[in-house]
């Protein structure tokens, strides 16, 4: 990554407002992995750092061209930092939602008393359930992502909404393809 003149902060999140992300053509895939952690798990760089331990010992006897880091991460953050689910699975939708949610205290409204109730969740379509989502969360100033898997699962993580164009920067150098849900 390009450096300032006061020198590389691995922990500086991209959160300069006067600067916009740049990713350096040569930064490895561990660097930018840790940044991607530092911005899906908000405030907690414990959890990150955890995350990265996992990381690194997953990965510790493959080359960089052995693997592809977006499955590599999914097993390792799936239900703590980020979700993957079949794409017509509202019900897990909501519950891995509520679940990311939880770590911050937050209580998303799903339109309807009871969002586990068996006649809303048949009616429900996930691309609503992801708009409803990410509206809510923008409320709170969070953005939920959605990771073009290319199979029939959704998956995704949140981060705070000051880390957008961090998360633009990242992601598409660790080759995983992300847009914010609000576009489902």
């Amino acid at each position: 990554m390009h450096t300032s003149d006061a020198g590389f902060d691995p922990d500086d999140n991209f959160a300069d407002p006067d600067h916009g992300p740049v990713i350096d053509e040569d930064a490895d895939t561990e660097t930018l992995v840790w940044q991607l952690l530092l911005l899906i798990n908000p405030d907690d760089e414990e959890t990150a750092l955890q995350q990265f331990d996992a990381w690194r010992e997953a990965t510790a006897d493959a080359g960089e061209d052995e693997f592809e880091p977006a499955w590599v991460l999914k097993d390792i953050i799936d239900w703590k930092s980020g979700f993957q689910l079949h794409d017509q699975d509202a019900g897990a939708f909501i519950e891995s939602i509520t679940e990311l949610v939880a770590r911050w205290n937050l209580d998303l409204d799903w339109g309807v008393e009871d969002p586990t109730d068996d006649e809303f969740l048949d009616a429900a379509d996930v691309g609503e359930l992801l708009q409803v989502a990410y509206d809510a969360l923008r409320t709170y100033g969070y953005t939920l992502w959605l990771w073009e898997t290319g199979t029939d699962t959704i998956a995704g993580w949140i981060t705070l909404n000051r880390d957008n164009e961090g998360m633009r920067a990242i992601a598409p150098a660790l080759g995983i393809e992300v847009r914010p849900a609000g576009r489902a």
